[in-house]
């Protein structure tokens, strides 16, 4: 067992990392009780089932560029590995899952200490390091960053997350992709959060990850049990144990010894051998040799992560004791059970713990401080110090492209301002790297790709183009493509999105995602998209088409409620604009948004049409970018006695703008505000009135300032190809009658102008929506059928 010299330390540290994680879940509980009861349960069983791994990693195995996406019921322990590192203080521990305190899964953004990765729920952290090595590839293959070694992605997932149709998701594209230096680490405890999982799982996880082409190394056994193997009557005991049942194997390892001791006797009674070897161990050794898993025997992982010295993607199936070395340790409740104080005090007393000093970091521990300090500190992993890159913020061109057409659609301008940008030789262009689930042409980014290429490590061209075959597309695949195609998983490519989108903390080399998918698919990736957000990652999505002005396509390709998502997502910005300049306004400024750091940046979400309408002919002049990119302008401003103002988003501009010729007789100083952004400008009313609040009576939003002029009786007709709700708030900014226009039912197929008299967005709904807000006089241009 010592061979190796790092044992006795790894011991150590992993008896401490283990009892630190306990007695901040025990103070999370017991000593600072949250107010609604909830308790920490599943984090007890689940950090003590990771403990040994987590040590093997952390101060043997991981150097400074690897990077980890931790499980998440795992982080008692992670933070606890990073407490004895330095890296941690004790107040956070001590606050462990309140407020200000160490995080209950471990954040990227909201954790001090050294996270790579946010983890939480359904396995997305998984997935994440998956995306982060194709990344990885992408960034060197670009001749970036190599300067540093280039490091692994590792995982530590449960079994019963490997549930989570994401992971598989996942691993399509990665086989499509070549993955490589990857590692997924299974904690395969056979439990879930409700029950022991289903028999034989890990032959499946084999089969999946060996279909593949990963490696597969099944952690099954301690160096205890390869050490009784060798023994008379080792073989039959090692049949036991691979035939016995989870349900089984987990309920007497809650009972212990002596319950071993009668189960294997009974069933081994007619070996002679087995029962020798089991008689020559007392229940206390008998349980410590049953509960010798591979995933609790820090020689034999070391040895197997050390053999796994190659770039191929490896899945290490560990088998692990969900609450190893707790008085819960197998039970089927232990995802909600905690230790109670006195099982607590008696796990203190026998590590040697002296009340008052738990949070010591050697207490109770055999080997000297100092010698423990300096393994500490010579460890790999830790050895640099801070591992967060960063990455100097690139220049956006100043002649912005800007395509001048009379009429035009805003997914067309949003190609041609990629092509333009694909033409030039402005340093930023060389960092953008697109992606898009398969729709890659049919969301107009098409002549980006023909001119930048499609991204893979090895090259390979484009076979039409060499059978002198007409196509409009070159997909043309080399190590300096800027284009990375997906399968049709939008899941995948808010994952892709969001490492990309972290390159600059994660290898100090700062990438411009942008990605593109048809917008009412948005919901499909939505766990996904939130998780980027949390973790900070940046990048521009452009969504399109979008609404019931996708008319032919009937009501399953037809958005209703993305815009409310773009409004709800903390940590993206979202537009919708309506003309080709204002998108260009929108672009230069998201190219820029999603360099700075938080709280000022963050990703971009637009919301784009295939609809091609009249474009403005005018100076694009610096207050009206600034209104552009702040959410709003008039586009008719209204005058002093304005009985009704028509606010719009998006595609619906024109119907908004005939509305007004149809009222502008008989509505006084009628109003036609053109909304870019309702989330930007709900964001800043909400900023302000929360100044306010906080004793700043000075502070003004920009829709305060542009509804400032408007007479109380005026009334708002709102309208948008999308929820209603995206824009009805807008009445209550300064206390005006309002009616919000949208579209609250699936769509169907049919023109655009049907669809838009079906659902009372065409110019006559507007004007009747107007009408019934200001009823004194008739609309002579309204014909009420």
């Amino acid at each position: 067992m010592h061979s190796d010299p790092r044992l006795p330390c790894l011991t150590e540290l992993e008896r401490k990392a283990l009892w630190l994680s306990t007695w901040m879940i025990h103070n999370a509980n017991h000593l600072r009780p949250n107010p609604d009861g909830m308790k920490v349960g599943g984090h007890q069983a689940s950090s003590a089932s990771l403990a040994t791994i987590l040590t093997a990693l952390y101060f043997a195995v991981l150097r400074p560029e690897d990077r980890v996406a931790v499980k998440p019921h795992a982080s008692p322990i992670f933070h606890a590995i990073q407490y004895l590192a330095g890296n941690q203080t004790r107040a956070k521990l001590e606050t462990f899952r309140g407020f200000g305190g160490a995080q209950s899964y471990p954040s990227r953004t909201k954790d001090t200490d050294d996270v790579d990765f946010s983890t939480g729920s359904v396995g997305l952290g998984v997935a994440q390091t998956l995306f982060g090595s194709l990344v990885r590839d992408y960034v060197r293959a670009h001749g970036w960053g190599l300067d540093r070694p280039e490091g692994r992605m590792v995982a530590l997932v449960g079994d019963a997350e490997m549930d989570e149709g994401n992971i598989f998701e996942a691993l399509m594209e990665g086989w499509k992709h070549g993955l490589r230096r990857t590692w997924w680490i299974i904690d395969y405890n056979r439990q879930s959060l409700d029950a022991v999982i289903r028999e034989g799982l890990y032959t499946r996880f084999e089969e999946i990850f060996r279909s593949f082409g990963w490696d597969v190394v099944v952690l099954k056994y301690g160096s205890l049990m390869d050490a009784a193997f060798r023994e008379p009557g080792g073989a039959r005991l090692r049949a036991w144990i691979d035939t016995a049942p989870n349900q089984l194997y987990a309920a007497l390892t809650f009972q212990g010894g002596a319950a071993w001791r009668r189960r294997l006797e009974a069933d081994l009674a007619d070996d002679a051998d087995a029962l020798a070897l089991i008689d020559r161990r007392s229940d206390a050794a008998l349980a410590a040799l049953m509960g010798n898993l591979g995933g609790h025997d820090l020689t034999n992982l070391i040895r197997a992560f050390e053999a796994a010295d190659n770039d191929r993607p490896t899945v290490f199936i560990a088998y692990t004791v969900k609450g190893f070395g707790l008085p819960l340790a197998g039970h089927k409740d232990n995802h909600s059970g905690l230790l109670t104080p006195a099982q607590t005090a008696l796990l203190r007393e026998s590590m040697g713990v002296r009340e008052g000093r738990e949070w010591e970091p050697f207490e109770g521990l055999a080997l000297p401080d100092a010698e423990l300090r300096r393994f500490i500190d010579a460890a790999p992993f830790f050895a640099e110090g801070p591992r967060l890159r960063t990455a100097p913020r690139l220049p956006v061109p100043a002649g912005f492209p800007c395509p001048r057409q009379p009429t035009q659609s805003t997914q067309a301008g949003f190609g041609l301002i990629l092509n333009e940008l694909a033409r030039s030789d402005a340093p930023i262009a060389e960092r953008i790297v697109t992606t898009s689930p398969d729709v890659t042409v049919s969301t107009n980014l098409g002549g980006w790709v023909n001119r930048r290429g499609l991204f893979a490590r090895e090259e390979l061209r484009d076979l039409f183009k060499a059978e002198r075959i007409p196509s409009t597309f070159t997909w043309d695949f080399s190590a300096k493509g800027q284009h990375i195609e997906l399968g049709i998983a939008e899941m995948n490519l808010f994952l892709l999105l969001s490492g990309l989108g972290l390159s600059h903390k994660l290898f100090g080399e700062r990438l411009i995602p942008i990605g593109t998918l048809y917008d009412p698919f948005i919901s499909r990736g939505l766990d996904a998209l939130n998780y980027a957000c949390y973790q900070d990652a940046r990048f521009i999505l452009a969504a399109t088409p979008s609404g019931v002005t996708l008319a032919p396509e009937g009501g399953a390709h037809q958005s209703i409620g993305t815009p409310l998502i773009g409004m709800a997502q903390d940590g993206l910005s979202s537009f919708e604009p309506a003309f080709v300049d204002e998108l260009s306004v929108l672009m230069a400024h998201a190219l820029d948004h999603v360099q700075l750091e938080a709280p000022e940046g963050g990703s971009v979400y637009f919301r784009l049409s295939t609809r091609s309408i009249a474009q403005p002919q005018r100076a694009m002049t610096p207050a009206l970018s600034d209104a552009i990119v702040a959410g709003g302008y008039w586009l008719r401003e209204p005058g002093p006695n304005a009985e009704i103002v028509v606010a719009y988003t998006g595609a619906v501009a024109p119907e908004a703008i005939e509305a007004v010729g149809l009222m502008a007789e008989d509505r006084r100083d009628i109003g036609l505000l053109a909304v870019t952004s309702a989330d930007r400008l709900h964001a800043g009313w909400t900023a302000a009135q929360r100044a306010r609040e906080g004793g700043d009576r000075t502070a003004r939003s920009h829709v305060e300032a542009l509804l400032a002029g408007l007479p109380p009786h005026c009334g708002l007709v709102t309208v948008i190809d999308g929820h209603p709700a995206t824009l009805g708030w807008l009445g209550a900014v300064q206390g005006h009658r309002t009616r919000a226009l949208g579209v609250e039912r699936f769509g169907q197929t049919g023109t655009v102008a049907d669809l838009y008299r079906h659902y009372g967005l065409d110019a006559r709904g507007i004007a009747k929506a107007a009408l019934a807000l200001a009823p004194e006089r008739p609309i002579r241009n309204l014909r009420i059928a």
